[in-house]
């Protein structure tokens, strides 16, 4: 990734565009993908839209029994059992995957949380960077063989929370003083920078890789807040309808990231931020958050290997070697 090639390519979609619209005439028979969270909101989406193209999507899921309720209708679909915050959980899924497949075309890590309450898990890590980074970092790591033998589009849903905060390298498990939406914004950085270094390493086995900012949209996401915050920052009504400006529905929300799995003109890129079905600009560090684009931090090179040694230290994943 160079700082030329953060900005807008001329995509033929936009913020309006759906699933549908990207996947359209698309013929994905014989192609593999992997999509964390394919049972909920964007992430069902997604693999709605994978599987009628032809794909065979694995569908790993904290709550199996509910993703297999949501998939049953969809043809060419898997459920696996997964925990992103349990790496006993991970690793036993990713053995399940690799027992399955003998490459991976997609991994879309689309599960997340955020704005939680104040969690640790695991060895004491924050919950939003585990479930956020960390999970998908190990998982991703498990898999990495079978994804270079497809040669896989990696795609890791960060979004514009990562202006919130740069990588707290003092503190990234708010051993003190927790603030829920810093911790959803460094998680949401480690996305970012997490597809950065993953493209570096995996480019020469064909792996490339793209964080994205999939739009404001109201799905489960938000389950853990309350309504009245959501209608104090104008998301919603007092029905929990949706009021905000420019919020996608959840079809809108997933195109970004079909478009990054999918479109001819990436070929040959990675190690990007994407927003609207296109390449995102850089934006000044004291840009509001909602006039889009990726703060210089989260697509660091440097900041993304110190991250990357820092995940390796922590999950005690198998380093991958450029």
């Amino acid at each position: 990734m160079t700082s030329t090639d953060q900005q807008p390519l001329g995509s033929p979609f936009s913020a309006t565009g759906t699933a549908q619209d990207i996947t359209a005439g698309l013929g994905l028979s014989g192609t593999s993908a992997v999509v964390t969270g394919g049972y909920s909101g964007l992430g069902l989406e997604t693999t709605r839209a994978l599987a009628a193209a032809g794909a065979r999507v694995l569908v790993p899921a904290r709550r199996p029994d509910i993703a297999r309720a949501a998939l049953a209708d969809v043809e060419g679909c898997e459920v696996v059992p997964m925990d992103l915050t349990d790496l006993g959980s991970v690793r036993a899924a990713a053995a399940r995957i690799s027992g399955s497949l003998t490459r991976i075309d997609l991994l879309m890590a689309v599960a997340g949380v955020m704005a939680t309450p104040e969690r640790h898990v695991g060895p004491g890590w924050e919950s939003q960077l585990a479930a956020n980074h960390l999970g998908h970092f190990a998982l991703a790591c498990e898999l990495y063989p079978l994804l270079a033998a497809g040669g896989a589009r990696v795609v890791v849903n960060s979004s514009a929370g990562h202006a919130l905060t740069d990588m707290r390298w003092h503190d990234p498990h708010f051993r003190t003083g927790y603030d829920k939406w810093l911790a959803y914004g460094q998680a949401k950085t480690a996305n970012a920078l997490f597809a950065v270094h993953l493209d570096a390493l995996g480019r020469g086995d064909g792996v490339r890789a793209f964080a994205l900012h999939p739009g404001k949209i109201i799905t489960g996401l938000q389950r853990e807040m309350a309504l009245q915050e959501q209608i104090d920052r104008g998301w919603v009504d007092e029905h929990g309808k949706v009021i905000g400006v420019d919020f996608k529905t959840p079809a809108q929300g997933a195109a970004t990231g079909l478009w990054a799995a999918t479109s001819p003109l990436l070929d040959g890129l990675g190690g990007l931020y994407l927003e609207d079905c296109d390449i995102a600009g850089v934006s000044a560090p004291d840009a509001p958050m909602d006039d889009g684009g990726v703060r210089a931090y989260a697509v660091d090179p440097d900041s993304a290997a110190r991250l990357w040694d820092l995940s390796v230290a922590a999950t005690g994943a198998a380093p991958i070697a450029r």
